[in-house]
């Protein structure tokens, strides 16, 4: 290096293809997919990011212009991972190849006149009507709407010779991702969280494994692999997938949001006074003037107590809940007083409910569970954190939150509100 010009020096630094590990290698000869399918931290982004720099060289010399479409979940997923990440657009392009970036207009400009513009898989229509030559998808199987957003997308992806895509995801069983690693233009490289560990900091490493290691959602998680429905869960993908919608279909008579605060994490100890982040669940459920049940939002998150009060609450304004409710065996009253908190700081009114854990949760799950087989029960969107929760866990398996904060909701809004329309009409008390 140090007989290198400060020119070379740099051209050096930017050589992608002297850092690149075998997985991160684009594939041979013609595709029209290429799928990263790798576990958490085994470098997805960078090829990613490295595969749209190039295609904006090629099509400016090509086309002398083009459009590339970057997708993701959200976005602030496109910005923080995708385009301004360690390893996004802006990080791994060079000096002398670097896009303008305008955030109001969703976009990345080259001097050679390529575009790249972003797209958020909650809003799939604004697929429809715009062309382009490639495309880069992050995380497709957590997309909102991934179904959809696919299916716009590659009605537009129609210009140039050969248009390709790029995508990046950790895997799981939805139904768009197994069909497109069956489309023979699909090629596929796979990559397990430990061929990285060299990048990885030691903090990271020790979290995740002792999250995942040794359970069946760390094979999804850490090794990439495809799983298939899990033995005594409650839920399959299968039957989530074939009562999903895409919005609600009707007017909603009763909203609920369910709340499982996250006190048993090993690091949490008192979340009032530390800055430690254990996963709080926060779900919103519906229920339909059709009597049936619908999963609407998954606002969960590692957050602190009073993070995840103040979403909660404003979530329960803007979204007009008629109910919060929290379990007071986890926590005891810590629910309620940190509800009361936010509201007063906000300045909001709220209507919170405390509920008691009397069964096992398998027990309090079933009534729910059996709304679906019933056909009463829909995921509005994709919600991937906790459709895995759902479909993985098995009696004794460590407490999932977010499942118990929907359980929570689902009940209150269905299950509690039924058992109060049958007692009044029987005459009797209405809790």
């Amino acid at each position: 290096m140090d007989s290198l010009t400060p020119e070379e020096a740099v051209a050096f630094e930017y050589n992608w293809d002297l850092q690149k590990r075998p997985m991160q290698v684009a594939p041979d000869g013609e595709w029209d997919t290429w799928v990263l399918q790798g576990g958490r931290g085994v470098g997805k982004t960078r090829p990613g990011s490295e595969q749209v720099i190039r295609w904006a060289q090629e099509l400016g010399k090509d086309y002398g212009s083009g459009k590339i479409a970057l997708i993701a979940k959200d976005p602030g997923d496109a910005r923080d991972v995708m385009i301004e990440g360690e390893s996004g657009i802006l990080a791994c392009s060079p000096p002398y190849f670097r896009p303008k970036y305008e955030p109001s207009k969703r976009r990345l400009t080259w001097d050679n006149g390529v575009t790249a513009t972003i797209f958020s898989s909650e809003v799939p229509d604004d697929l429809r009507g715009p062309q382009h030559h490639k495309g880069w998808g992050d995380e497709i199987c957590k997309w909102k709407h991934p179904d959809k957003t696919w299916e716009q997308y590659q009605f537009g992806l129609r210009l140039g010779r050969h248009p390709q895509t790029v995508l990046t995801t950790t895997p799981r069983p939805i139904r768009v991702f197994i069909d497109i690693l069956k489309d023979p233009g699909t090629r596929v490289s796979r990559g397990k969280t430990d061929d990285n560990f060299a990048n990885l900091s030691p903090r990271f490493i020790e979290q995740i494994y002792r999250k995942y290691q040794g359970t069946r959602l760390g094979r999804q998680e850490l090794d990439a692999e495809l799983l298939s429905d899990t033995p005594g869960a409650l839920w399959t993908l299968e039957q989530l997938d074939e009562l999903r919608v895409d919005r609600v279909p009707c007017d909603l008579v009763y909203v609920v949001i369910g709340i499982d605060p996250g006190l048993s994490d090993p690091d949490f100890n008192d979340p009032l006074l530390t800055d430690t982040k254990a996963e709080t669940g926060i779900v919103v459920v519906g229920r339909g003037e059709d009597k049936h049940c619908y999963v609407m939002h998954d606002f969960s998150g590692h957050l602190s107590a009073n993070e995840w009060g103040q979403k909660a609450v404003t979530h329960g304004v803007s979204l007009g809940a008629n109910m919060l409710v929290g379990e007071t065996n986890n926590g005891g009253d810590l629910v309620e007083f940190v509800i009361r908190a936010a509201a007063e700081k906000l300045g909001m009114l709220y209507a919170f409910e405390k509920v008691t854990a009397s069964r096992g949760k398998r027990t309090r799950a079933e009534p729910v569970s059996a709304l679906a087989e019933q056909k009463r029960f829909h995921m509005v969107g994709t919600h991937a954190e906790l459709e895995d929760q759902m479909t993985t866990w098995v009696p004794g398996m460590k407490s999932p939150d977010r499942m118990d904060a929907m359980v929570w909701a689902a009940t209150r809004a269905m299950i509690m509100y039924e058992q109060e329309e049958f007692d009044a009409l029987d005459g009797k008390a209405v809790w």
